[in-house]
């Protein structure tokens, strides 16, 4: 599949991690109507997301799991569900008693619930969706394309990009029907390539 296969409208766009550049370039490009379950974390191995959407999100964030790995401010934890090796530094505050989690627990936990059952909802529904991944090997988004089979009631298309030492956006013949397979400079990934991401979302439009 190539980038134009995709400029199409979505009923939905979802971020797959595996940090928070999808959810943030979907955010400023105006293809986002709501948060999903994995927007604002750190995925980085696509074996436990796979595992994780098979599970249907069983264990997710279960408390007896977390684990705080260091503090990344002066006001947030860097918390690990070991259970699915996902890393969350954007809900967890240093003033909450100890352990560090024990007082946000309780609505970070409700929250993330609230957009898993949205999440999986709205697979259900007929229609088009596109998800999109960053920095994963070809042979595991094999693997995610078929647990995501059994998940989308519609049609669906998934979007890998990796950030490689190119010059520029490059295609990559990934040999599926299902993915588009992108390189995007690996150089200040964070904001450098807002007009890349731009132009890769140029066509696309939410239904």
């Amino acid at each position: 599949m190539n980038l134009a296969d995709l400029k199409v409208p979505y009923n939905a766009i979802f971020s797959l991690g595996n940090n928070c550049i999808p959810a943030i370039q979907l955010r400023k490009n105006g293809l986002r109507r709501f948060a999903g379950p994995l927007d604002w974390m750190g995925t980085p191995f696509l074996p436990q997301v796979i595992r994780l959407l098979q599970n249907r999100f069983v264990g997710y964030l279960d408390y007896t799991k977390l684990q705080v790995v260091d503090q990344v401010s002066s006001e947030l934890y860097n918390v690990r569900d070991q259970e699915y090796d996902l890393f969350m530094n954007h809900d967890f505050h240093v003033n909450a008693d100890y352990p560090p989690y024990k007082l946000s627990y309780p609505a970070v936990k409700t929250k993330y619930d609230r957009r898993v059952d949205r999440f999986l909802l709205t697979l259900q529904q007929p229609g088009r969706y596109l998800f999109i991944r960053t920095d994963s090997d070809i042979l595991h988004v094999r693997e995610l394309v078929e647990v995501l089979r059994g998940l989308v009631v519609g049609e669906f298309r998934v979007l890998l990009v990796n950030h490689m030492p190119v010059p520029e956006l490059t295609w990559v013949e990934g040999g599926m029907n299902e993915v588009c397979w992108l390189h995007m400079p690996n150089q200040e990934i964070w904001e450098g390539n807002n007009y890349r991401w731009s132009f890769i979302f140029q066509g696309m439009s939410l239904a």
